[in-house]
């Protein structure tokens, strides 16, 4: 997931030289990739239960060297709650219960638009015709997947469950951005270890409510060595070095030049999911993918000057020299 403004926290990053296209591509190419290996680590592991260890891992004991970012504590819960519990915490299981990596990775993306309206409605921002026209695009896109999936056995038989979490995720990731601007520009890194610590007790809690202690005693005493790269993976390379790595090329390059990477990220997802996982992936997914993709870049760019939608193709194809 895309992180936070970058703050001051990383105070010699300056003074390093980053190759922006090369290291954003492998940020986002993890990225895309993670949608992969929640849905092997789901197979090991309850899905509660592998968000629980993923924060709880996240959070200690980095934060014996992760400065506390200076914001209210309960601003920081409060995020760490939405994000790790929220999003996460229903992701998980809506890949548990059938949903394709690649596709949950698309989805996802709806929380550009929940925070464009939320943004509007508590922080009064203005919400855009661009903003409106995008979301609008990009809603026809995930009504192609539901019209197109909606088909008897779909998703493990748990469709319409599955694709109702996933668009709450993407709400609720909406909603821990909401508090991330709140918050202010603190650190990416310091924020997402810090608030780290809130997630892995309520989602335990959900885990022994919701898949019963036998499940979480017998998938923690059998545990195999792929359950625990999958962890491993989630925790080192999805978040720390996700989230430090995209905070240090906005310190460098600055948010406008970076952001475009992003949208890339699904594109990874869906792609990882066809060649490791054999996902289906036919022509109405890849019409949903532009048509979701399109509003996204309409929603983005949309009110941009001229010259900005030359820049950001200008920065992909710099991306794209670098492979």
């Amino acid at each position: 997931n895309p992180a936070p403004t970058a703050s001051s926290s990383l105070p010699r990053a300056s003074r390093v030289v980053v190759p922006l296209p090369a290291l954003a591509l492998a940020i986002t190419a993890t990225w895309g990739f993670n949608f992969v290996v929640i849905k092997v680590g789901t197979d090991g592991v309850p899905p509660l239960l592998l968000a629980a260890l993923r924060f709880a891992f996240v959070s200690v004991p980095a934060v014996l060297f992760v400065r506390r970012p200076r914001a209210s504590w309960l601003l920081v819960a409060a995020y760490g709650l939405f994000l790790g519990v929220g999003e996460f915490g229903l992701l998980f299981t809506a890949i548990k219960l059938g949903a394709p990596s690649g596709l949950s990775s698309l989805i996802l993306q709806a929380q550009a638009f929940f925070t464009a309206l939320l943004a509007a409605l508590f922080l009064r921002e203005r919400f855009s015709l661009h903003s409106a026209l995008g979301m609008l695009i990009a809603a026809c896109g995930l009504g192609v997947i539901g019209w197109q999936g909606n088909q008897p056995g779909a998703w493990g038989g748990h469709f319409a469950a599955a694709l109702a979490m996933l668009i709450g995720a993407a709400l609720m990731w909406a909603v821990a951005n909401i508090l991330a601007k709140q918050i202010g520009d603190v650190g990416a890194l310091n924020l997402i270890v810090w608030s780290s610590l809130a997630a892995p007790l309520p989602l335990l809690a959900l885990s022994l409510w919701f898949e019963g202690a036998a499940a979480i005693s017998a998938s923690l005493t059998s545990l195999s060595w792929l359950s625990v790269g999958a962890i491993a993976y989630l925790v080192v390379l999805s978040t720390l070095f996700g989230y430090a790595a995209w905070n240090h090329l906005i310190v460098l390059h600055g948010a406008g030049r970076v952001a475009p990477f992003s949208m890339l990220v699904p594109i990874f997802g869906v792609t990882a999911g066809a060649a490791c996982l054999g996902e289906a992936f036919t022509a109405y997914h890849a019409f949903a993918a532009l048509l979701v993709i399109v509003g996204l870049a309409v929603h983005t760019f949309g009110s941009s000057r001229s010259g900005a939608p030359v820049t950001m193709l200008g920065t992909w194809k710099e991306g794209i020299q670098a492979l």
